[in-house]
């Protein structure tokens, strides 16, 4: 086996900076969400999913590849937000395996009051700390390595 090309200083840099920032970056919107809306990041992201997709609904699978979830850990996620009445689970016409996530009114709504305070930490933490020239060029790399990482079809492999 071939000596590993070792990251020189430069790269090293950009290496740690990433790992420090995406860290920081998920523990304190995962904190903000908690706080105000009783919500985790992850949680979060689903309610912003599920409103964007059409009829405010998702099939679990679908979900979960958008998310780059497995399906076990969406299927949990789910379970809580169902719960609190955010969600609700309904079986797939077109296919007896399948099952929809749906947002429920008060889904929506709790995701209303949710993002404004969510963006604003974005901005805060990230955007607004960056020039645009650093956003386009953070925007172009990590869309690349995104796209380098997902198979053809789109679909990511289930976390494990």
């Amino acid at each position: 086996m071939a000596d590993p090309k070792w990251l020189d200083d430069e790269e090293m840099r950009a290496w740690q900076a990433f790992l420090a920032t995406s860290a920081l970056l998920d523990r304190r919107l995962d904190q903000q969400l908690r706080d105000e809306v009783g919500l985790s990041h992850l949680q979060y992201e689903i309610l912003v999913q599920l409103a964007a997709a059409e009829g405010n609904a998702m099939r679990m699978t679908e979900l979960a590849a958008s998310l780059l979830n497995s399906k076990s850990g969406l299927t949990y996620q789910i379970s809580q937000l169902e719960k609190s009445g955010l969600v609700h689970r309904a079986p797939c016409t077109i296919d007896v395996r399948g099952v929809y996530a749906a947002l429920t009114d008060e889904g929506r709504k709790l995701l209303e009051r949710a993002a404004p305070g969510h963006v604003a930490l974005v901005r805060e933490l990230l955007i607004d700390v960056l020039t645009r020239e650093q956003l386009t060029a953070i925007a172009d790399g990590l869309g690349e390595a995104s796209r380098r990482m997902l198979p053809k079809d789109g679909i990511a492999e289930p976390v494990r």
